[in-house]
């Protein structure tokens, strides 16, 4: 090996960091471990039985051309398949709208590739999808994070944060927003918020990325529109995956914008990876075309409900009161604030211990705050490790708040109790 290797990466290897989730998810492979820490689908929703026919019926149907190289934007089955879906739910697209991507994954790559340079601003929610900070700051972005309140990004404080960039000369590249059961703190943008983001962005010419891969994992409360279907200008990029919805092994994403932005995605993706896997997308594009998709969805969706509600109810009975959660109508997390006396960074160390792990609640805050938050994820585990290890977990905090509170307790009889016993003694 050469002496000089730490030299010779690049910039981009040495901004890039491993992701706190994926070390994480390393540390909880004991099976005796209660991971609620991985962004993990339900293996009971995969529709394995399903996909065996369609695998076989592609293979027989359509063999060499499922094996075969295809079009870097994607085969054009899934395309239409993607864009008729969209267009019953009355969003305005075609096919010229949509590319193929290797998950959403590396639809997010491939916005910072094509439009971050060193030192450029990207604005995001605080916190934030992890995979999404990652990406972007690979490519040298300086991340701008607006505070979530219950309905999402706060509309003020972005304005603020434009104002003040403009100011100074500066024009973020886009705002990176989860609006549907955000990743990590399971909230929803109502339509009211959206649209006042989507003015903001009019206002100053800022691109929107609209990050959508829980959309669809919706429980209860009424369906939003989605941030492209309320803007008509062309300055909505959504993201969309099977990964959620029918299983993350497939590796297949997409990307809804406007042509000309479209168009120099295709451009980079030829030197990412030529194309998406041909076989994986016409499996996929045949089992959109089936019935089983949505029976299958549906199924999904009543089960990740009942595991949500589990955990709600272990927190309201096991959880202390000085801890709070977020509720969240659909998708895979809610979020979890403790009082700010305990660091979820040492809590999990604790937890680990104890035999149930989370995810750290700030490596998803850009300006690395949120040290007393942990995200949760509801979806993986079944109902009975689920209360198992929601009490576990409660146990923990329980200890750590105990602790504080001796502590407090010990000091507090430690001080002088005023002035005149000073002088007394």
């Amino acid at each position: 090996m050469i002496t000089d290797l730490d030299n010779m990466f690049s910039n981009m290897v040495k901004r890039s960091k491993r992701s706190a989730i994926r070390e994480i998810l390393k540390l909880t492979k004991q099976p005796d471990i209660i991971s609620f820490a991985g962004g993990l689908p339900a293996p009971e929703s995969f529709p394995i039985d399903d996909l065996k026919e369609i695998v076989n019926r592609v293979l027989y149907e359509d063999g060499a051309a499922s094996l075969q190289y295809d079009a870097t934007e994607g085969l054009q089955e899934l395309r239409e398949t993607l864009i008729k879906k969209y267009q019953s739910e009355r969003v305005n697209c075609t096919i010229e709208n949509l590319i193929i991507t290797t998950a959403s994954q590396q639809g997010l790559d491939l916005l910072g590739k094509a439009f971050i340079n060193l030192g450029d601003k990207v604005i995001c929610g605080l916190p934030s999808y992890l995979g999404g900070l990652t990406a972007f700051m690979s490519y040298g972005a300086e991340m701008v994070g607006i505070p979530l309140d219950k309905f999402g990004m706060r509309s003020d404080i972005l304005e603020e944060a434009l104002i003040n960039l403009k100011s100074k000369g500066e024009k973020p590249k886009f705002i990176y927003i989860i609006p549907d059961f955000q990743n990590p703190a399971g909230i929803t943008m109502p339509k009211m918020r959206r649209l006042e983001i989507i003015q903001i962005a009019e206002k100053y010419n800022v691109l929107i990325v609209e990050d959508s891969p829980y959309r669809e994992l919706r429980f209860e409360g009424d369906h939003q529109p989605m941030m492209y279907q309320l803007n008509d200008t062309g300055n909505v990029i959504t993201l969309g995956t099977f990964s959620k919805i029918v299983a993350p092994g497939f590796r297949i994403g997409w990307v809804l914008g406007h042509p000309k932005i479209l168009d120099k995605l295709v451009i980079l993706k030829q030197s990412s990876d030529l194309c998406t896997a041909t076989f994986v997308q016409k499996i996929a594009a045949k089992y959109m075309q089936s019935m089983q998709f949505e029976k299958n969805l549906k199924q999904t969706i009543k089960l990740y409900k009942e595991r949500r509600n589990v955990m709600l109810q272990g927190f309201k009975k096991y959880m202390p009161p000085e801890v709070s959660w977020t509720e969240p109508e659909g998708g895979l997390f809610l979020f979890m604030t403790l009082p700010d006396y305990i660091n979820a960074d040492e809590l999990l160390l604790k937890a680990i211990e104890k035999k149930v792990a989370f995810v750290i609640g700030n490596v998803f805050f850009a300006d690395r705050t949120g040290l007393n938050t942990l995200r949760l994820n509801f979806s993986f585990v079944n109902n009975q490790k689920n209360r198992e290890g929601v009490k576990r977990l409660a146990e923990v905090i329980k200890e750590e708040i105990a602790i504080y509170k001796q502590s407090k307790t010990i000091v507090n009889l430690l001080k002088p109790k005023d002035s005149k016993s000073l002088t007394s003694i």
